[in-house]
């Protein structure tokens, strides 16, 4: 079991986490009283659950969308029908365009992406940042559940900013939380996540471009561990 997962939670760590808490649901009823119509990206990933946890919690008005890229490990697809459940939501699901696809294999093979950074990020491109291209057509925000200490590409991340590449606001209500953070917050409301995080698995994406980290590795040293930390984006967030 990853211990990462499971912080002592102590008074003063409660007492953050609630006061993070109050101001990211502050920003969430802004987006959802000011723009209108607002949708969560939901990846899954903790994160994620913890800003659907307080959508569904607090009845915001706020769409929740994931991607399914086709090669998502199956605890992933067991956490997307495990919080329906939980949460009686439904949330709307964007595939890849079947032609892009066949077209990205028959000419680079099934595992291409493995082979140089162009061909990974074409296949990210394919499976992930066109289907999200569609899926935020129409709206007026989006929110996501990004942190600033996920990575070094991340650093400088703002709780909110304006998307260029799609044309409209985009928030980032976690933005300051730490893991430890996180990980409280799924504990103390009893929110369902991924059944890979408890096998060293603290960022979740594609099967085949994920796996467990070890002890003392950078939470994302398990998403493209053969690419330098510097490329460690699929483009869905790239400026």
């Amino acid at each position: 079991m990853n211990p990462g997962i499971r912080p002592n939670l102590t008074g003063e760590l409660k007492s953050r986490v609630e006061a993070k808490t109050a101001e990211a649901l502050a920003c969430l009823q802004t987006v959802a009283r000011d723009f209108v119509p607002a949708t969560l990206a939901n990846s899954l990933g903790a994160e994620d659950m913890v800003l659907v946890d307080l959508i569904a919690r607090h009845r915001l008005p706020i769409e929740i969308f994931t991607l399914d890229t086709g090669r998502l490990p199956p605890e992933t697809y067991a956490l997307l029908a495990q919080a329906e459940r939980h949460y009686g939501l439904k949330f709307r699901v964007y595939f890849p365009q079947r032609e892009a696809v066949e077209d990205y294999v028959e000419k680079h093979g099934i595992n291409a992406f493995y082979d140089s950074i162009e061909l990974r990020k074409a296949c990210c491109h394919a499976r992930k940042v066109e289907p999200l291209g569609r899926a935020l057509a129409g709206w007026a925000a989006w929110i996501t559940g990004m942190r600033a200490e996920q990575a070094t590409t991340r650093a400088t991340l703002p709780v909110n900013e304006y998307d260029d590449a799609h044309g409209l606001a985009k928030f980032n209500p976690l933005a300051e939380w730490t893991e430890k953070e996180v990980w409280a917050y799924i504990h103390l409301h009893d929110v369902p996540y991924n059944a890979l995080h408890e096998q060293f698995y603290p960022s979740i994406g594609c099967a085949p471009c994920t796996r467990a980290i070890s002890l003392g590795e950078d939470i994302r040293a398990g998403r493209w561990w053969w690419e330098d930390a510097q490329n460690k984006e699929c483009g869905l967030h790239v400026k």
